[in-house]
């Protein structure tokens, strides 16, 4: 390089780690200025198309996101880190194939390098999203073998070997990522759920008891401790639990539901079907607790007018891309329900009443929103008959209720049930989990 090369390679890297920093702060629109303005200098400058490519992705551009990623590759092949995010960009746009072969090829630009563990836990990911839990495994003790302190391989391992029902092993390989990377909360909370798995709730209490003297504020472990202890349950999952729970996951909600096999929407809508007949578009109703809005697309035929509410600003956004709702609302399924008065000739909620105990407010409430011969159709999960309770907060934190107390908190808000079957709502731990289905109407008179 000639003297009067030196400072143009100055400038490209000052101007480059300032469009980075940009970047990273998340201010977009400077970050892309800066991006566009080395491109206008440096044309087909491979970190610049890099970088661009992952301003595109935080816009929601996920196809100029890859192309720009890519054409950083072709000038570059042997970015590892651009290899890695390119699939992450395609992970997220759900091109499982694609990311699959991006973070291979990251793998083999790292050259058996530690540099590699962040593609092989990415995989590992993308592989338990698939459903494929023992690829997940494999893949993250390839990462372990390359960087045997990478906590996040560790706890992917974990992970994969909980999905097989490998609990004793999950604990140990989840102990491991916790001593690696202790404060890392999801890896803490998985090792007291493999407890739980166990049956060692009491030990399970306690190591969230030492969690809660940390942060005594923390309503997820306050929840949690209610659930493994049996100790002052309360009558539902608190407002800050359910925003903090959902929040945290609502970008992944849906893949981990379909690896879950989840099958309350579609029963919510086929139970509505049943109520109403085919739809016709002209029903008032609201979906309580829509999360990401899966239920949305379902029920859109039978709406002129279909409005959602939950906690979670996170699960909103994801609701609001779906384009199925007329109105979205972030409020408590309760209080939402109080000032809506014979709002509505349907509601309906796909597992939302699991995170309550005593259904007989929230029945009320349900009474108060629909119209004379309204619907309400609902999921929860199921307690056996011959439990001495009629509901009961579970260790992982959800509620389970008799049918027994379901059909009386109906009855006591002036809602007759028409149907209560008996479904599988989903799988976890490779096990089915057993729910209601519940159809009710408001009487016409009360």
């Amino acid at each position: 390089m000639s003297a009067s090369d030196a400072p143009v390679g100055a400038d490209l890297a000052a101007a480059l780690a300032a469009a980075i920093e940009l970047l990273r702060s998340e201010r977009l629109p400077e970050a892309e200025a800066a991006l566009d303005a080395l491109l206008a200098c440096w044309p087909q400058q491979p970190d610049a198309l890099h970088y661009l490519g992952v301003l595109r992705h935080a816009q929601g551009r996920a196809d100029d996101a890859v192309t720009l990623v890519r054409q950083s590759l072709a000038v570059a092949p042997g970015n590892v880190g651009a290899w890695n995010n390119l699939g992450n960009i395609l992970l997220l746009a759900q091109r499982f194939d694609e990311a699959a072969e991006a973070y291979e090829a990251s793998v083999d630009a790292a050259q058996g390098t530690p540099e590699a563990s962040r593609a092989l836990d990415n995989l590992a990911v993308l592989y338990r999203r698939q459903g494929q839990a023992a690829a997940a495994e494999r893949v993250a003790r390839r990462a372990i073998e390359l960087n045997p302190d990478d906590g996040d391989a560790w706890y992917r391992l974990s992970q994969s070997l909980l999905d097989q029902g490998q609990v004793r092993e999950g604990l140990l390989a989840n102990s491991r990522a916790v001593a690696l990377w202790p404060r890392h909360q999801q890896a803490r909370s998985d090792v007291l759920r493999a407890l739980v798995l166990l049956g060692e709730r009491q030990r399970a209490a306690a190591l969230y008891r030492e969690w809660l003297d940390e942060e005594p504020d923390n309503p997820v472990v306050q929840h949690l401790l209610a659930a493994s202890s049996g100790e002052s349950t309360p009558e539902r999952a608190s407002d800050a639990y359910v925003e903090q729970v959902f929040d945290s996951f609502a970008a992944s909600f849906d893949a981990k539901l379909e690896s879950l096999n989840y099958r309350a929407p579609s029963l919510v809508a086929q139970a509505l079907r049943e109520a109403v007949g085919e739809p016709a578009g002209d029903l008032q109703i609201a979906d309580l607790g829509c999360g990401t809005g899966l239920c949305g697309p379902l029920l859109r035929p039978f709406a002129a007018r279909l409005a959602g509410c939950d906690l979670s600003v996170g699960m909103l956004r994801q609701a609001q891309a779906r384009r199925a709702y007329d109105q979205l609302h972030k409020a408590e399924l309760g209080h939402y329900l109080r000032t809506q008065p014979d709002d509505f000739d349907v509601l309906v909620s796909a597992d939302t009443l699991i995170y309550f105990g005593d259904l007989h407010a929230v029945m009320h409430d349900a009474h108060t929103a629909l119209r004379a011969g309204g619907w309400l159709i609902f999921t929860v999960e199921a307690l056996a008959e011959n439990d001495p309770a009629p509901l009961q907060l579970q260790p992982h934190g959800r509620y389970a209720h008799r049918r027994s107390h379901v059909e009386q908190a109906l009855a006591a808000a002036g809602l007759a049930p028409d149907a209560i079957t008996a479904e599988t709502l989903r799988t976890e731990g490779g096990k089915p989990v057993g729910g209601w289905l519940v159809r009710a109407r408001k009487l016409q008179h009360a």
